[in-house]
């Protein structure tokens, strides 16, 4: 099984006009599509997907430390729109025009950020974490996702301050546990276990708040809501994938214009990289 999890081609930190750096890294041909990666929760920028294959597609994937993860400085109480506006800064700095971006599970409401910013010229979600505050929700959400989202609308600062405390062992365990074993294989791989647990030590450095944040802003509202991402977007979920979303995002599809959804049985969270062709092809399909 070729996961395409091989470690950066380059690395860089693009300095902001506030002084801020924001660490990137890069794989494939320089010259080729751009693409950026809004990863998942608590996962750095040297965890790509499908880099086996993007020489061959023509593809340059770049992904970037959201701020307070791994090299990228913190910007407390940032929103969602303020990674847009980074992300269309380092896009700039690496000339790499309106990329196709793609979101992978808590990537998903950043990703649908520069969508709705204009910083985008096609979405690709994968395996997306919903809008557990969205009302259409409510009646589908399990204990879990029920409880986080109240703790985040009683008192945001200390939901936050709880969730810094997970650490990088705590995440891996929280993914792994229950995972069913279309994702289990993947995560045993060794050079994905390797990959992934280093992306998350980058997640969690200093002290947790960067994932804290994020993880903030995708349990509350979204702002700017999946409504306002009008581009051609992909919504990608497995049948097996009861994690992500309540309802395999298909309330989350309906909310952004235009968008299709692939549900692919057989197939669970770890989408982004057992499928990885499929997403990069059909990102490549849109003009």
């Amino acid at each position: 099984m070729e996961l395409g999890v091989d470690a950066p081609e380059r690395t860089g930190a693009l300095t902001l006009s506030d002084g801020r750096a924001l660490a990137w890294s890069s794989w494939g041909d320089p010259g080729g599509t751009p693409v950026l990666l809004c990863p998942g929760a608590a996962t750095g920028r040297s965890l790509g997907f499908g880099t086996h294959l993007l020489a061959g597609l023509g593809v340059h994937l770049v992904s970037a430390d959201r701020p307070g993860l791994g090299g990228s400085d913190p910007a407390p109480g940032r929103t969602a729109a303020d990674f847009a506006a980074d992300a269309r800064a380092l896009a700039d700095h690496l000339g790499l025009g309106r990329p196709a971006v793609v979101g992978n599970s808590q990537g998903a409401p950043f990703a649908l950020a520069c969508a709705a910013a204009g910083t985008a010229r096609a979405l690709a979600l994968v395996s997306p974490a919903d809008e557990i505050a969205h009302p259409g929700l409510a009646d589908l959400l399990d204990p879990g996702a029920r409880a986080l989202r109240d703790a985040v609308a009683a008192d945001p600062d200390r939901a936050g301050r709880d969730l810094a405390q997970l650490g990088p062992d705590g995440m891996w365990d929280l993914v792994t546990a229950h995972a069913p074993e279309r994702d289990a294989a993947v995560y045993r791989a060794p050079a994905f276990a390797a990959a992934y647990r280093r992306a998350l030590a980058e997640g969690f450095a200093g002290d947790g708040a960067g994932y804290a944040r994020d993880t903030v802003l995708a349990s509350g509202r979204w702002d700017p809501a999946p409504e306002q991402a009008a581009v051609p977007t992909d919504v990608w979920y497995g049948e097996l994938d009861a994690f992500h979303s309540p309802d395999r995002a298909a309330l989350l599809t309906r909310r952004i214009p235009g968008a299709r959804r692939h549900l692919l049985p057989g197939e669970g969270g770890s989408l982004l990289w057992t499928r990885a062709g499929d997403v990069l092809r059909a990102l490549l399909s849109h003009p």
